[in-house]
Order: C-alpha cells, then structure tokens, then sequence
C-alpha cells in the first residue's frame, strides 16, 4: 500500500470543480456526509489479504462450524423480554360505571325502600347560569332602611307617650307594687292586744326538738372485741408510761396458780405450802375486790326510778303521741288491771270508757312509752281468753255463792223467809 497516495476514504477532497461550482446547501452537506459516513464504514470491514475477501466457510465460523445462535444476534437490537411482555399484557382499566338497574332488581338482598333512589349513579345535569335582575339588592337594602326608620318612629312614640301618660299598659309594674305588710292582719285584731304582734309569744317549730338522736355505728361480736383490746391497750400503756414517770406505784405481781413457779421460783421450791396459801390469799382478794367493784356500780332501787322517770320525762319533752284502742269486751279483770297497771309503770295519762257494747282506751306520752304501750295492747294480751273462777268447787266460799244467788235452779226469784243452810256452812248463815 502506498503510503504517499492519500486514503480515499477519508481524506479531503481536492477538486477544483468544487471550489468554482454554486455553494451547497445544507440538506445537500447532510447527504454527502451521510454517503461518507456509510462509505467508510463498509470500507472498514476486515478482508482477505491483498484486498480479497474472506473465504465463505470462514465467514461463517472456523472449522465450517456455523456461530452460535446467541452469538448471531449480538450485531442487532431486540428489545428485553420484560418489556415484551409488559408491552404484550393490556392493563386492566378500572369500571366505575357501578352495577346496572337490571343486576340491582336481580339481587334477592337489595331493598327498594332503603336504597332505591341511590343505588344507581344519576346523570349530572349542568345548571344554567341565573343572574341576578339589576337593582335587586337595592330594593333589599332600601327595604332594610323603610324596616329600620319604622321601628325608631315606634320607640319616639313610645317615649313621647310614655312622658305625657296615655300609654298605661306600658309602665304596669307601678300599678301593681306591693305595698308594706300592715302591722297588724285583720284577722288577727280581735285576737291580738296591741298595735303589733310583739307582745304575742311565737312558737318555735319542734323539729329540732323531735329529731332522732344519732345512732352508734352496729358491730359486729368480732368488732367489739377488738375495740375493746384496743381500748384495754391504751389504758394499760398510759398506766405504763405513768409508772415509768413515777407517778404511780408499781401494782404487785399478780400471781395465780399457773404461774406461780415461774414468778416465785425459789420461795416456792422452799415452802409450796405457804405460796400455795398466799397465792391462794391473793385470788380470793382479787374476787372480793371484783364484787365490791360491781356493787358500787350498781345502782340502788331509789336510783333507778329515778333514773327511769328522767328518761320518761326526756322522752315526753320530745313530743306528746296520743293512741286510741277500741276494745269489744273487758270483762276479765287480768285483762283490766294490765291495762291500768302498764300505763302507771309507762308514764301515760289516759282514761279507759266502759260499755255494753265496746271499750275505749285513749292514752298518751312519749314516743317509746306509746310504743311499749302498743305493743302490750296488740301483741302481749290475749283478748280471747277467760278468766277462769278463782272459788274452787265444793269449799265453803262455793257454798256461800251458791246461798248468795236471788235465782233458783229454774230461774225464777227465791223466797228468802226461809232458807236452808248447807251443814258446812254453820248456823250463821240462817237467816
């Protein structure tokens, strides 16, 4: 190859008919670089030595082995299988257009009356433009303006009248004022002495007087025992704290049989008899003690009516209760002298009325004796029963109310000239 002579392919041109012919234009350079580029390329392409093309059996592969067919390919573009298939796959567009009225009737759980009107999409019509008439808001504003001048030509004239006076259905609380209570009602003149109820005594309500004292909390047998090895607690750390201070003498060692050799182990070792009687000494003082103690507790029979009349009289002062009981018989005298005999230990003021056909016992006290008295009238006596005849038969009291009877066997009245005397009974009863 000579390397002087210039490459045809691409080297410059050196044509003097180019220089003097017309100046191309551009689409005219485009092509002719085109035809270059191609040129150039297909010139580029491997041949046999001294400018001789290959042989065919090597064009295809060596050996006379033909390529590989991924190998065929590699000169050519083809799109990725991914793309492929994503070109070849439709896409799903959603269906918002909702079920039509014939699959709605079909459906055996669709209700008409719930969802009628609004199972199926309407139709959206477009709204025609409305404009407003000129001077609309005007004619408003001026009606505003007529409304507001009406309502402050009525309050000048509601002023006006009320300062001259016509208007009296507007000032009606001066009419009716109240005027101060008099000093004395006019149903109380003639009861009242005076010019004022002053000098007149006016009681006080009895609900303060009347009110149910608080009651202690209820416990329990297990709460009480408690409370009371708390407050036996406290008593017996006070009584320590006070010994420890010196204000009060160390109490003796209390000593019982179980104990007694442990406290004296050995004054006991030496002489059990005599610990034995001391200890013995020692218990019988502690009971003696212990009794003197709960009779000077106890009250005397003195004291204790007078403990009982004071509380009937609390109880009074609390309010008087009246009862009334109707009674049909009170033949059986038990009956009469419970009735007489619970009212004097209870405090009551009564009176008891006889008769033929009913009894009325009206009494009256406080609250717990009425109650105590109730409870003997309705529960505690049997009224049902008799009292049986205190003469026995056969003594001497029966004969003697037997001869008393103005009536015979026959009921008729008895000649009482003569009477015979039953032999028990002696000749005093001869009349």
């Amino acid at each position: 190859m000579d390397r002087g002579k210039a490459s045809p392919i691409l080297a410059p041109r050196h044509d003097s008919s180019g220089r003097v012919g017309k100046p191309e234009s551009a689409a005219e350079k485009l092509a002719s670089l085109k035809a270059r580029v191609a040129a150039a390329v297909g010139g580029s392409k491997a041949k046999g030595g001294l400018n001789v093309g290959l042989h065919p059996m090597l064009a295809k592969g060596g050996l006379n082995v033909d390529l590989h067919p991924a190998l065929q390919d590699l000169g050519q573009y083809k799109p990725s299988k991914s793309q492929e298939k994503a070109a070849a796959k439709p896409k799903n567009q959603l269906d918002i257009s909702g079920p039509s009225m014939e699959e709605i009737r079909n459906n055996p759980y669709f209700d008409m009356s719930l969802g009628g009107q609004t199972a199926t999409p309407k139709n959206r019509h477009s709204r025609q433009l409305v404009f407003n008439q000129k001077g609309k808001y005007i004619q408003q504003a001026n009606a505003l303006r007529r409304q507001a001048a009406l309502e402050a030509m009525k309050k000048r004239i509601a002023e006006s009248s009320r300062k001259i006076g016509i208007d009296e259905d507007i000032d009606t609380e001066k009419k009716f004022l109240v005027e101060a209570p008099p000093e004395i009602e006019w149903w109380d003149e003639g009861l009242v002495d005076g010019k004022n109820y002053d000098a007149s005594r006016s009681p006080r309500a009895p609900q303060e007087k009347n009110a149910p004292a608080p009651k202690p909390m209820f416990l329990t047998a297990k709460e009480q025992a408690k409370l009371r090895r708390q407050r036996r607690m406290a008593e017996l750390k006070e009584q320590q704290a006070k010994i420890r201070l010196g204000l009060e003498p160390a109490p003796p060692p209390k000593v019982k049989k179980g104990n007694l050799m442990r406290v004296l182990g050995e004054e006991a070792v030496k002489d059990p008899t005599a610990v034995e009687a001391r200890v013995n000494r020692e218990i019988a003082d502690r009971h003696q003690k212990h009794v003197e103690t709960n009779e000077d507790r106890k009250l005397t029979k003195e004291q204790r009516h007078e403990k009982l009349a004071a509380n009937q009289e609390k109880d009074a002062a609390k309010g008087i209760h009246a009862m009334v009981f109707k009674i049909d018989n009170l033949a059986n005298g038990s009956h009469r002298f419970k009735i007489a005999k619970n009212a004097e230990q209870h405090a009551l003021t009564g009176i008891c009325i006889l008769h033929p056909r009913f009894n009325l016992v009206i009494v009256e006290g406080g609250e717990h004796s009425i109650r105590q008295y109730r409870k003997l009238m309705l529960q505690r006596i049997d009224w049902t029963e008799n009292s049986p005849t205190r003469i026995k038969e056969g003594t001497k009291a029966d004969a003697l109310q037997d001869w008393l009877k103005a009536e015979d066997e026959k009921g008729e009245l008895k000649d009482m000239t003569l009477k015979q005397v039953p032999i028990g009974l002696g000749r005093r009863a001869e009349v």
